[in-house]
């Protein structure tokens, strides 16, 4: 009876001891909040104070923001392609516009987590819009759908993650008078130089902040969660947004406010705090750096390029510059059966963009009108302030703002960032900058040679054959969505 009992000790110690202590995962967890059309600088943190996020400013506290990150397309199902991927949308085939296609065969960072141990979930918005099930996924490219808390509730102990919270907010449609509920003082409004200085634009900026908030609000709750289900100490918080906001001369356009995002990388005691890194970053990049968090190092060639080394305090550079590009957004133009989009290619400097339109014969906002559809200019979201532009565009105070959000642009464009944040006097055709916009193009040209875009050399046509696989069409007001 005493050997029993001492066998019975010594295996409760030896259980104690090992398999039966509750262990911590050994790789961190990844926590991945992307807002929906949130551009910089619209946020407390970069100093709006008509858009508090001060859950955001507590993490960026404890990481590293950086102010010069940029979407590789300013369009959602390309971004979130690229950003799953690590490569540019246009080395995604069908992937490269908006409610595309994405492969399967196409490796992606939630394929290589799974094999390598991880459980991989999202909730909300994941890869989107579109039809996952086209090219051979069962499931999101983003993985399971599950809720945050049911799905830490029912993670093993030692298990480490990777979580996708891809809220809806700031996408329109915006909830009326949002903005005034939140307390945001339409008066206090900075508009943007694109758009004219009206209470209706005011009101519409007010509405977009108070989506901002909201999705600041839930990032809270989400550590909270972390909080009570004791791993917040392990995880890796990344706040991202996948595209610029939805206004006009801002999303689908290759101008900063169409695609420059806030990124913050938080919450690991290894990497450096209260820290801001001024390189440029291409959200592909997220890919790369995600498997070096996890320690997976088979990976598939990459475009994207690892932030890992900055999070470490190992260099302080990380790119100089971005290259940017757009094809196809919506179903929005006359040759709407062709599928005809408007291909952009870009690079942004420390000092200067330099847009490429290679259908300057195309309308860039979609054609004003498609009989038998309800389209109206629809790669433009509908709402207050295109409706405003709309009905006022033959005002002489008003039209200049109208042509930048609508008319068609010349096949290059060229704007001076440090002069002209908001991208409206075009240098392409000013002699004194001849030397920098052929310095600039050719490194665009040798970029897409590089990376192999189907548009180097004129070619590229075959991109607007892809197929659609819903209609959104944009309207005055607001977005109609149909599925094929």
């Amino acid at each position: 009876m005493k050997v029993l009992f001492k066998f019975i000790l010594a295996l409760a110690v030896i259980c104690t001891l090992t398999t039966c202590v509750k262990k911590e995962p050994s790789r961190p967890n990844i926590l991945f909040l992307l807002a929906d059309d949130w551009s910089y600088p619209y946020s407390s943190l970069y100093g709006e104070p008509n858009a508090l996020t001060p859950n955001i400013e507590k993490l960026a506290k404890q990481g590293i923001v950086f102010p010069n990150a940029y979407c590789s397309a300013p369009s959602c199902t390309p971004s979130r392609a690229s950003i799953l991927t690590g490569r540019y949308p246009h080395n995604l085939a069908e992937g490269v516009n908006l409610c595309g296609r994405l492969d399967v065969k196409i490796p992606t960072y939630v394929q290589l987590l799974r094999e390598n141990g991880y459980a991989v979930a999202f909730d909300r918005k994941g890869w989107a819009p579109g039809d996952f099930t086209k090219m051979g996924y069962t499931e999101n490219p983003c993985g399971e759908k599950v809720e945050f808390s049911k799905f830490l509730a029912g993670l093993p102990a030692d298990k480490p993650f990777f979580y996708w919270f891809g809220t809806n907010d700031p996408h329109r449609p915006f909830d009326q008078d949002a903005g005034k509920k939140a307390g945001v003082d339409i008066t206090k409004i900075k508009v943007p130089g694109f758009l004219p200085d009206v209470p209706e634009v005011r009101t519409d900026l007010a509405d977009y902040f108070s989506e901002i908030m909201h999705f600041d609000k839930e990032v809270g709750d989400l550590i909270e969660m972390l909080k009570k289900n004791g791993r917040l100490k392990n995880t890796i918080i990344v706040v991202a947004s996948d595209n610029g906001m939805p206004f006009p001369h801002a999303k689908a356009n290759l101008y900063d406010y169409g695609t420059r995002v806030p990124l913050i990388i938080s919450g690991y005691p290894k990497y450096d705090q209260n820290n801001l890194n001024a390189s440029f970053v291409n959200l592909l990049d997220l890919m790369p750096t995600f498997l070096d968090m996890a320690g997976i190092k088979n990976r598939p060639a990459l475009d994207g390029k690892s932030l890992l080394p900055v999070l470490k305090g190992e260099t302080t550079m990380h790119r100089t510059e971005v290259f940017l590009e757009r094809e196809r957004h919506c179903l929005c133009r006359a040759e709407m059966d062709y599928g005809a989009g408007y291909p952009m290619r870009a690079i942004r400097t420390s000092r200067f963009l330099y847009i490429r339109n290679f259908r300057p014969d195309r309308n860039p906002a979609g054609d004003e009108s498609i009989p038998g559809t309800p389209s109206v200019y629809g790669d433009v979201d509908g709402g207050l302030t295109k409706m405003y532009l709309l009905d006022h565009r033959n005002e002489p105070e008003i039209n200049p703002y109208f042509r930048l959000a609508f008319e068609k642009r010349p096949a290059e464009e060229l704007y001076d960032t440090k002069t002209d944040p908001y991208n409206i006097h075009n240098l392409a055709a000013v002699k004194q900058y001849d030397a920098i916009k052929a310095s600039l193009s050719k490194r665009l040209d040798d970029w897409m040679q590089a990376s192999q875009d189907p548009r180097r050399d004129g070619k590229g046509d075959e991109i607007d054959s892809y197929e659609s696989t819903t209609h959104a069409w944009i309207t005055r007001d607001g977005i109609i969505l149909l599925d094929k």
